[in-house]
């Protein structure tokens, strides 16, 4: 395999997770750098869905089925990649695309469209393809991409889990007492509301403080799951006494929760009834609701 950035190893390695533990979603969200440096990862993710082998590595074939070829060279008969047409994705492109794919699949594996741009659906065809994500077949998988998910509409965005290609700054911040509390309260779950007023005045006061708080319960989770997986060989001692009852599906639910739930922040919501929602859902366990 060659040698990924940090960001794309993190991309790898969720995504093997995903198709290792069987948690393939019906929809992704893909937030990519670049179109024409990130789509051959994108298709690696395709490859480790559909190959039979199961042999994943980044930028090269399996070499014992034709899948991953067919992939690789843009032949497969069940994958099609949607475009904009002119400024904008149109009602009659995902239109033929339902159309399509109301047909069997020639190889009896799943189906996977690919839509660019899914920041640019005008209100016609961002209908049309809600329908189309409201109503999944256990056969057909949407990967939708964007270089910035905030300009995707939010009833789109829910709707998928969020994956990155995207570059990230490596983060480097102190685990202060506040963020140990924040991270013991989230895991214990039913603390949250039992101590929702000094969670509210003395951790988490302000939307800025929110954002940043979980972006960095979102790097210790991932940072977590790289020590699980072998990637790193120390741990901060504190905080594996309190996730080491967590497993790799329910950290995953979170930081999925997390990061969709972080992105509503961006508009004008009411902080409270926000972060009311929030804690709802990380007690309910409603993570991919």
């Amino acid at each position: 395999m060659k040698e990924l950035t940090n960001n794309k190893k993190q991309f790898f390695e969720i995504a093997q997770k995903l198709v290792n533990f069987n948690k393939i979603s019906h929809a992704y969200l893909i937030e990519i750098g670049d179109y024409d440096q990130d789509i051959p990862y994108v298709l690696d993710f395709i490859k480790m869905i559909l190959c039979p082998n199961k042999k994943f590595s980044f930028n090269s074939n399996c070499s014992e089925c034709n899948i991953c070829e067919l992939i690789q060279s843009g032949n497969y008969p069940d994958l099609m990649i949607v475009e904009p047409d002119g400024q904008w994705i149109k009602k009659n492109q995902l239109l033929a695309l339902q159309s399509e794919y109301q047909n069997k699949s020639l190889l009896g594996n799943k189906r996977i469209y690919i839509i660019k741009n899914a920041d640019r659906f005008n209100a016609s065809s961002a209908n049309t393809i809600l329908k189309f994500l409201e109503e999944p077949e256990d056969d057909i998988i949407a990967i939708l991409l964007t270089t910035n998910r905030y300009h995707v509409i939010e009833t789109i965005l829910s709707r998928c889990q969020i994956l990155t290609l995207a570059n990230t700054e490596d983060v480097d911040f102190e685990i202060d007492d506040n963020l140990f509390q924040l991270m013991k309260f989230i895991v214990q779950k039913d603390q949250l509301f039992i101590c929702y007023n000094e969670i509210v005045e003395n951790i988490l006061p302000d939307k800025g403080v929110a954002k940043e708080k979980f972006s960095q319960v979102s790097s210790i989770l991932l940072s977590y799951l790289d020590f699980l997986s072998g990637k790193v060989d120390f741990f901060d001692e504190q905080l594996l006494s309190i996730l080491s009852n967590l497993d790799m599906d329910k950290i995953l639910d979170i930081v999925a929760l997390i990061e969709e739930e972080v992105r509503k922040l961006e508009y004008n919501v009411n902080y409270k009834l926000w972060l009311d929602a929030l804690f709802a859902k990380l007690i309910g366990g409603g993570c991919n609701d």
